[in-house]
């Protein structure tokens, strides 16, 4: 096994902040690239996001939110709008494979960082951006700002999300950035893996917008095959049924029920042979048509029983199924941590943290969480000396003036 990733002696030029970006930057970090995270003298605007964890020996805090999704990456801090900062920048872009950032098009426009200045640079770079409605777009839409929400409701998601008939909802996570992110290493990934055939790099071009717009799955193709406009329908699949959530008598159980033959063990399971020989019930299409009878009937069922009691049922008969777990029962949940799921970290002034791992488990090159995330400025003499061979006379004079910290 090759601890060091698949991803061992790539460079990672890192220009995120907030979420989007910075998830997209930890991925190919977990995967073993070198990430240099750059960030203002005022930090990455996710220091200031909650919860804050307290220093030991301090009366300062650190923003866990920042410390989640920053693991495994060296930070300098530079100042942009200084000579000297550009300066440095475009030394770091010469040692770099990727540039990836996050900021609307104008923005690095303005600060001579764009893919076309970049590629003057260094001709093989490959430069990611990550943007709300994406540098390709109608003029009016291009440098139009944009957080998750933003995209959850532009791209329809929020539409389609929330109770039956109740206002539409934000998914509970921050799916737009957290897809963009992943979608912006495949991206990446794919531009290397061209490179390596070429020697061509090129822009990778992200819209969080998109991203969601192309994980809409049915939703889509409901409208554009039949008309109909989706609309939130709580736990409940639009065309496969049963498929939802159900009140047990202490809690809730999930149940998929995505074919026939599950559907005649779930008849079984609750003793229910009737309901299997229904003809109105016999098939999918049937229990879809007729679905405002059969649920009341499965809910009244359910709910005389314990989720346990139910889950066991449902094991013995090869049943899907799944209790709707909250946060504190994930992160304890044995299987999940046998997985990996959830991390212990060292954060430097904190101590022992948990955060949640990775999920790419590769036979031979597996992701894996091994240094916590960078302080303000901790890894600056460090790269601008190593990397860059800056000696320690310029080093100070660069801090007095306030291009690095």
């Amino acid at each position: 096994m090759n601890t060091n990733g698949s991803l061992a002696g790539v460079r990672v030029i890192d220009l995120s902040h907030v979420l989007a970006a910075p998830f997209c930057t930890m991925i190919l970090a977990d995967l073993g690239a070198e990430v240099i995270k750059i960030e203002s003298p005022a930090g990455d605007d996710s220091r200031q996001f909650g919860p804050f964890v307290e220093e030991k020996d301090s009366i300062n805090e650190q923003s866990a939110y920042y410390i989640s999704i920053n693991r495994n990456k060296k930070g300098i801090c530079l100042n942009l709008k200084t000579k000297e900062g550009k300066e440095i920048l475009k030394n770091l872009v010469k040692k770099g494979d990727v540039v990836v950032e996050n900021y609307r098009p104008s923005t690095m426009k303005k600060l001579g960082f764009s893919y076309s200045e970049l590629k003057q640079i260094k001709k093989d770079i490959i430069y990611c951006s990550i943007s709300g409605f994406g540098h390709d777009s109608l003029p009016e839409y291009a440098d139009k700002p944009a957080y998750d929400m933003v995209a959850q409701a532009y791209s329809g998601l929020m539409s389609i999300t929330g109770p039956e008939g109740g206002p539409p909802c934000r998914v509970g996570s921050s799916i737009g950035d957290i897809m963009s992110g992943h979608q912006a290493v495949i991206g990446i990934l794919a531009a290397l893996r061209h490179r390596d055939q070429t020697g061509e790099g090129q822009h990778v071009d992200i819209s969080m917008i998109d991203g969601l717009v192309s994980i809409l799955e049915n939703a889509i193709v409901r409208y554009t095959v039949d008309g109909e406009i989706p609309e939130p329908l709580g736990t409940s699949h639009p065309t496969i049924v049963p498929f939802q959530s159900f009140r047990t008598s202490d809690d809730w159980v999930v149940i998929p029920i995505g074919n026939d033959t599950l559907w005649t063990n779930l008849c079984e399971a609750l003793e229910r042979g009737d309901l299997k020989d229904d003809p109105r019930f016999r098939t999918n299409p049937r229990r879809l048509k007729h679905k405002k009878t059969l649920i009341p009937i499965l809910e009244d069922i359910i709910k005389i029983k314990t989720t346990r009691e139910w889950l066991d049922i449902f094991a013995n008969h090869n049943l899907p199924a799944s209790p709707l777990n909250t946060i504190d029962k994930v992160v304890n949940d044995p299987n999940i941590n046998h997985r990996g799921m959830i991390q212990k970290i060292n954060q430097p002034r904190v101590g022992e943290m948990k955060i949640a791992g990775s999920p790419f488990n590769l036979s031979q090159t597996p992701a894996s969480v091994r240094t916590h995330a960078p302080l303000l400025g901790e890894h600056t003499d460090e790269i601008l000396s190593n990397l860059l061979s800056y000696n320690q006379k310029t080093i100070k004079q660069l801090r007095k003036k306030g291009v690095i910290k």
